[in-house]
Formats: structure tokens, C-alpha cells, sequence
């Protein structure tokens, strides 16, 4: 499979499949495709796989797409304005993915329902409880929403991190969420009362522009009932 980001803020993935490859996406995610792309609603992972993808705000079923007798294109694009990065999927080194960072992937990553281990960071974490996991062997491509900033975190090294920043993470990193200390700090700080602590080693992604900061930015320029309502 050979594939082409083109595009800046608004990008598009365009995956060139030969004969016999098969690639998975999220329903809704495809933009075009030529003639020799057939596609196919599918339960992938069984009903927990399903149920899974629905309890993280996807899509119930995937759509697959494949050629059989000559090549062909299929092409996806994001949701919202940002990136979308390929992220290569080695066994035994997992990725975890935020619930609806996930495009698309070839037929060899598998995406599961990812638990975080401690409940205090599932329910203050900003993005919601659940997170997707990737593993087995292939390539997946992701949406960051904004720009993508990529750290190497050494054995220890912490960062702390605004919840909604994280797009995604390797395995290896710990994560857990701690509320932020000061009174003044909740009152006249602006910067939410929880923080994300990574602690390597292991990669993260963060992301520039979190989804719920534009939903919040976009609805802030809404019509009020006594008229328009422009914060500044």
C-alpha cells in the first residue's frame, strides 16, 4: 500500500491499493474513490469491538475497502482542522490513541477498547474515560486536531500536560491526572482544575487545538437570546 497526505489544516489521505489489499475506516470518513474500490460495512472485532467503538463515540461498524483486479484510490479526510499522521504498529509496542483520534488502518492493526487503569483519571481526564488501543503489525493513520508537537520522554522524565493536548501516546508512557493545587488557581487561573502527568519512557503526541476548545471558541461567537454575543 502506498499513500499521499496532501493539504495543510484540512488534509487529505489517499491511499493507493493493489490488488487483494484491504484497508478499514470509521463510517463517514471517505472522501473519494475510483471505480475499482468496492467497499463493505463490517463488525470488526465481534460484538465487544463494536460495542467498544460505540462506547468511545465511533462509528457501531467499519467500512473496508479493497480491489481485487487492478489498483485503485480511495481517499479520507479529517473531521476538523489538523494533521493526519501515519503511525506505524509493531507488535508488542501498543499505541493509545484518544477516543476519536483513529482515520483509518490497514488490515493488520487491530483497535481495541483501552481502559485507563486508575478511575480518578477516567472520569477528570478531558477527553472522556475511554481511549482506543492499537496493536498487532501495519500501519494506521490518525487525525490530530491542530498542529502535532511529537516529545521522546526518557526513563522518569514527566510532563504535565492540559488533558485535552493529548492525542495520543505510547504504551510504555504512565498517565494519570492530578487536580491543581491553589484556590486561586481554580478560581482566577482559567487553565482547568486537572492536569495530565506523562512519565516515560516512551512517545507522546500532542495536539495544538482540542476539539472542545474550538466547539468552545466557535459557540462563544453564537447568537445570545437578547442577540449576538461576541467574547473577546
Amino acid at each position: 500500500m502506498q499513500y499521499e497526505i496532501a493539504g495543510t489544516t484540512m488534509p487529505a489521505l489517499t491511499l493507493k491499493l493493489a490488488p487483494g489489499e484491504r484497508v478499514y475506516a470509521e463510517a463517514g470518513a471517505m472522501a473519494w474513490m475510483t471505480e475499482s474500490i468496492e467497499m463493505d460495512s463490517t463488525i470488526r472485532g465481534g460484538l465487544f469491538g463494536a460495542l467498544g467503538r460505540m462506547l468511545t463515540g465511533e462509528s457501531l461498524a467499519l467500512t473496508a475497502f479493497s480491489t481485487r483486479r487492478q489498483p485503485g484510490e480511495v481517499t479520507f479526510t479529517g473531521a476538523v482542522p489538523g494533521r493526519i499522521i501515519p503511525v506505524p504498529v509493531e507488535r508488542g509496542q501498543d499505541i493509545i490513541v484518544q477516543a476519536t483520534g483513529l482515520l483509518c488502518l490497514e488490515e493488520g492493526v487491530e483497535m481495541k477498547l483501552h481502559f485507563r487503569r486508575k478511575l480518578w483519571s477516567g472520569l477528570f481526564g478531558g477527553e472522556g474515560f475511554l481511549l482506543q488501543r492499537l496493536s498487532g503489525n501495519g500501519l494506521a493513520f490518525c487525525e490530530i486536531d491542530g498542529e502535532v508537537v511529537e516529545k521522546e520522554l526518557g526513563r522518569g522524565e514527566m510532563l504535565r500536560v492540559d488533558p485535552g493536548h493529548i492525542a495520543m501516546f505510547d504504551e510504555s508512557v504512565t498517565f494519570d491526572i492530578s487536580m491543581v493545587r491553589g484556590i486561586k488557581n481554580w478560581f482566577l487561573g482559567g487553565e482547568g482544575l486537572f492536569l495530565a502527568t506523562l512519565e516515560g519512557p516512551g512517545r507522546v503526541w500532542l495536539q495544538t487545538l482540542p476539539f472542545s476548545n474550538l466547539v468552545g471558541m466557535i459557540s462563544a461567537c453564537l447568537p445570545s437570546r437578547s442577540g449576538w454575543r461576541i467574547d473577546t
